[in-house]
């Protein structure tokens, strides 16, 4: 009896978990899409796709893959929750939470990093791109000879006004919740949400009206390449903070126990401060001395 009330109040911060399936049937899920994926190609380029006696050359295996993977992230949060409202969150587990979002985030700049070199390398050196492939002629200037630009000062000065608006409001939502406002953390996330939702559809509208294509030249693939994964993480950090939003809502956040959200708000940052690289990158830096097209 004395053994089993020691293992039922351990006296150290550190949480033993439960076994858990999530990891294998992520794992699973991860290789059905990966499996998907190529099949997904082969059958764009008219080809088989054969593995163990049968063609996968189709679409349907990408996205079980997908709902598997989903599956996955919404059931192993959920007893992550599950665990913080049981107590297990500790200070030291707490802490470990918090490194392992630094990690991700610091993954996260790397791999924008590859992106910004990409840029960088054609863009200061035009002369010798163009020596490489056919697509990424230059004419030995930058932006490409011949070459429309988007107007920096238009849209995207619009997008970058909204992001910097987001962040004040996510900031705002935070200093409510450590206050214990509830009212102030639910209204600074509803607007943060919302900005994020119309940066989105304005990004979206750009993309129909610029006047490049992602195929065009080595301009449009590093610009699509870069603004897009951006676009694609605002977007995942929208649906992250808007699940902020209804854990909000049901009363979960504490002003001692929110790292949901504190996660949520780092990640915003993140994608706040790397627009400002873009956009003064990208989009004014890359744009002087071209004719610029008015969207």
């Amino acid at each position: 009896m004395a053994d089993a009330h020691a293992h039922a109040q351990p006296q150290h911060d550190y949480h033993i978990l439960d076994p858990s399936p999530w990891p294998f049937i992520g794992a699973i899920g991860a290789l059905v899409m990966a499996i998907g994926g190529v099949g997904w190609m082969q059958d764009m380029k008219g080809n088989t796709f054969d593995l163990f006696g049968v063609n996968l050359a189709h679409p349907w295996g990408f996205f079980i893959g997908v709902l598997i993977v989903l599956y996955t992230m919404f059931s192993w949060w959920s007893d992550t929750i599950k665990e913080a409202h049981e107590g297990h969150h500790t200070r030291v587990v707490s802490l470990h939470l918090r490194y392992g979002m630094i990690m991700f985030i610091a993954s996260e700049v790397m791999f924008f990093v590859a992106w910004f070199w990409a840029f960088f390398d054609v863009s200061l050196f035009p002369g010798e791109a163009q020596q490489y492939a056919r697509t990424a002629f230059t004419g030995g200037i930058w932006p490409p000879k011949g070459m429309e630009v988007l107007d920096p000062f238009h849209l995207p000065l619009y997008n970058t006004i909204i992001l910097l608006l987001s962040g004040t409001t996510v900031t705002w939502a935070h200093h409510a919740l450590l206050k214990g406002d509830r009212k102030g953390l639910i209204n600074g996330l509803v607007l943060t949400v919302g900005l994020g939702m119309l940066f989105t559809f304005v990004q979206a509208y750009e993309y129909m009206h610029t006047p490049f294509g992602f195929r065009d030249s080595i301009y449009g693939a590093t610009f699509f390449m870069a603004t897009g994964f951006h676009g694609f993480h605002v977007i995942i950090g929208t649906i992250f903070l808007l699940v902020c939003l209804i854990r909000a809502m049901k009363g979960d956040f504490t002003p001692k126990q929110h790292f949901g959200f504190e996660a949520a708000a780092w990640y915003w940052h993140f994608v706040d401060v790397v627009w400002l690289f873009l956009f003064g990158a990208i989009y004014v830096w890359a744009s002087s001395g071209a004719t610029i097209e008015m969207v």
